[in-house]
């Protein structure tokens, strides 16, 4: 930028500097006091007017400080601790999924641990109870000195009044703030260290005006963070059906005309089916101005100012700006009881101190006894009961000890309430005993005092969730290299994700055959859209203390818990081997109930299969034995019916054999011819056995049919006589 350039930018500086210092002055006053209020102690005496003091020790009255405000305002900044708000991401469009959400959060919770940034979240929470409000910031750096690689961080400021922000903007965490300043005043020699091509600014006064930006023994040095914005088209370019090509009804890919090549633009803008509106898009600058000059430019990567503020109570009345903590309202009461206290003790203090009265003739003889009458235990004290001239005289008389006014003590105890009046914090939110016994009743009326200052969780709420809102709008362009991250779960373990901006998918989980490296899981932070929401409730070690008190009274009611649950107790624990036992006592648990055995259902179904296969089994065995039998009698059936064909075959044969031979002793005939053929073609007819005949070695062998041409029957012409026939 030119000469011209960086003037205008250092003008339009200081007058917004001046707008937001005059804007909010009054309240810069008032904060001071009320830090000073609220650490006020006996030595510092912040609690007292400097005029009253004054007058007080130059009479040697007594000046006391009781301070009670410091530890209402304590209650509220130690409960905000213990359940400070989380940043929680979801997806809401794009191809955003629910497991890459899941990353985002785990990269926020480890960008929040890496930063330490409950440091940022308590300072800026303290200065919002005390004072009225607090700050945090969003930077970038690089991971280490020998890394191109940046990472996110967030960082405490550690004092409000060094900052200035936007005073038109309307939310009240600022995230629509337009420009903001962080000052700090460094002392000349080491700005002169830091920034030895500058050393001459140092020593130039800002148009006249030195007081705000430059002194002599040091150079304030301020970083300004503006917005610019610059013109552009948004267009929304309809999606093609890939087959038909042809736009899809209702869908459209929206982009700023920039992101076009060069040579598509004209065509864009000319197209009707194009959708093309005008927008402003912002571009967030930063540079450091030293003096009049600016020593250091850059452009921010993310969308929004990353300071992020937290009120305690913000309104503007009658156009003056009226911004407070809890501490405000608690000075009277406070000054209240110290003036009682103060003044009771005094009113004590002057009061007479000798334990008797006695008359000099009296005690004439016996003053050693009333000088050690209050060290030595003397079982009576002597006196003179008569003068010289035998006149009486009276008993010394014991005198009644110091008391303290009753309207001194009422006194205390009315500033006392009224301080529990105004701060709306009774006696069991402040740890002190109270009417209520039972433990419900007792969390009850502490409820009641924390929705008396709920609003300062509530606007810690909003804050985180800005500061979720920077981290998710970085995390795209920060991480936009292929490297390996950490992310950090609830718990806190830590687990590698891998990023690959050029992943088409969100989240994909690599098989471990194609792991490079340990991560499992592939992530791509440019995929899809995400919002951010905070939770408040308690911290994950508060959680844990809870889990571990409920467990604890569950175990000692119920014997058998310890057996069904005993891993899941000792993991709240803290103390030193709380691992080992729990693992020990998974390791005897029944798989069942640790989800990795089967299901009670799963069981039974098991058991009834078992009990089928067995049915089954004895069925087949009944069954085979059945078939055993049956075929054992088919056997025997069988063998019994072969032996009767053998035999009947046996009987034909023996028959055949006679026959042939008494036909051989009587010649052959054709009549016997006949009657041979037909007891052959009959023999041949009856079944033959099926077992081998030598099975059965009495029965002779058939004789074959060669044995014996085939007979050629006669038949005999009509009218003729067959041979032998009778007449």
């Amino acid at each position: 930028m030119s000469k011209e350039d960086d003037d205008s930018i250092v003008q339009t500086a200081h007058d917004r500097f001046k707008l937001v210092k005059d804007y909010e002055a009054d309240f810069r006053v008032l904060y001071v006091d009320d830090v000073k209020f609220c650490n006020a102690d006996s030595d510092n005496k912040f609690q007292w007017p400097a005029a009253m003091t004054q007058s007080r020790e130059l009479d040697a009255r007594p000046c006391l400080t009781i301070n009670k405000t410091r530890q209402h305002a304590l209650m509220i900044q130690n409960e905000i601790k213990q359940n400070l708000p989380a940043i929680k991401i979801s997806p809401v469009g794009g191809d955003a999924t629910v497991d890459a959400a899941s990353v985002f959060m785990g990269l926020a919770r480890y960008i929040e641990y890496n930063s330490n940034a409950a440091d940022a979240y308590s300072t800026a929470m303290m200065h919002q109870v005390q004072g009225g409000i607090g700050y945090w910031r969003v930077v970038t750096d690089y991971k280490d000195e020998d890394s191109f690689d940046q990472e996110i961080f967030i960082r405490r400021i550690k004092n409000p009044l060094s900052v200035y922000l936007d005073m038109s903007g309307d939310q009240e965490d600022g995230s629509d703030a337009q420009y903001g300043f962080i000052f700090e005043d460094m002392p000349r020699e080491e700005y002169e260290r830091k920034y030895p091509k500058f050393k001459s600014i140092g020593d130039r006064s800002v148009f006249g005006n030195a007081t705000d930006w430059l002194s002599k023994d040091k150079v304030r040095v301020a970083e300004y963070f503006y917005i610019e914005y610059e013109k552009d088209w948004l267009v929304a370019m309809p999606v093609r059906d890939p087959m038909t090509e042809q736009p899809v009804p209702g869908q459209y890919d929206t982009m700023r005309l920039s992101e076009i090549p060069q040579q598509l633009r004209q065509a864009v803008k000319d197209s009707p089916d194009i959708k093309k509106r005008r927008v402003q898009v912002p571009r967030v600058k930063w540079c450091m101005i030293a003096g009049d000059e600016i020593i250091d430019r850059k452009d921010w990567p993310g969308k929004y100012i990353p300071i992020v503020r937290v009120v305690g109570e913000e309104q503007v009345i009658d156009g003056e700006l009226d911004r407070k903590g809890h501490v405000r309202n608690l000075k009277d009461p406070q000054r209240m009881y110290n003036y009682w206290t103060s003044s009771a003790v005094e009113q004590v203090a002057l009061q007479g101190k000798q334990p008797y009265m006695a008359s000099a003739q009296a005690i004439a003889g016996y003053e050693s006894y009333y000088q050690n009458a209050n060290r030595i235990n003397y079982p009576y004290l002597p006196y003179n009961g008569v003068d010289e001239q035998g006149q009486p005289l009276q008993a010394p008389q014991r005198e009644q000890p110091p008391q303290m006014a009753g309207a001194y003590i009422s006194g205390m105890q009315i500033a006392a309430e009224e301080m529990k009046m105004v701060s709306g914090q009774q006696d069991p939110t402040m740890g002190a005993q109270a009417n209520e016994i039972a433990g419900v009743a007792i969390q009850k009326r502490i409820k009641q005092g924390d929705k008396a200052t709920y609003h300062y969780i509530d606007q810690m709420s909003k804050s985180i969730r800005f500061t979720g809102k920077i981290i998710v709008d970085l995390i795209p362009k920060i991480y936009d290299t292929a490297r390996v991250i950490q992310i950090r779960a609830e718990d806190g373990s830590d687990e590698q994700i891998s990023i690959d901006p050029n992943q088409k998918e969100a989240l994909t989980t690599q098989k471990e055959d194609e792991r490079e490296n340990e991560a499992s899981r592939i992530f791509n932070p440019s995929v899809g859209k995400y919002d951010v929401v905070a939770q408040a409730g308690p911290s994950y070690a508060t959680k844990r203390e809870e889990a571990a008190e409920s467990m604890t009274a569950i175990a000692i009611g119920n014997p058998g818990f310890m057996d069904k649950a005993g891993d899941i107790f000792f993991k709240t624990m803290d103390f030193p081997g709380s691992e080992e036992l729990a693992e020990r006592y998974r390791n005897s648990i029944a798989p069942q109930l640790l989800g990795e055995g089967p299901t009670p259902a799963e069981q039974q179904l098991q058991q009834q299969l078992q009990d089928a296969q067995q049915q089954l089994q004895n069925t087949q065995s009944m069954l085979a034995s059945a078939l055993q039998e049956s075929a054992d009698k088919a056997r025997t059936l069988d063998d019994k019916e072969k032996r009767t064909e053998i035999e009947a075959y046996r009987a034909m044969t023996t028959r055949l054999n006679d026959m042939f031979t008494r036909m051989e002793a009587m010649g052959t005939t054709p009549a016997l011819a006949a009657v041979q053929a037909q007891t052959i073609v009959s023999a041949h007819q009856q079944p033959h056995p099926t077992t081998d005949v030598q099975s059965y070695p009495e029965a002779p062998e058939p004789m074959p049919q060669q044995a014996m041409p085939a007979p050629q029957p006669q038949v005999p012409q009509p009218g003729a006589m067959m041979p032998n026939q009778p007449q």
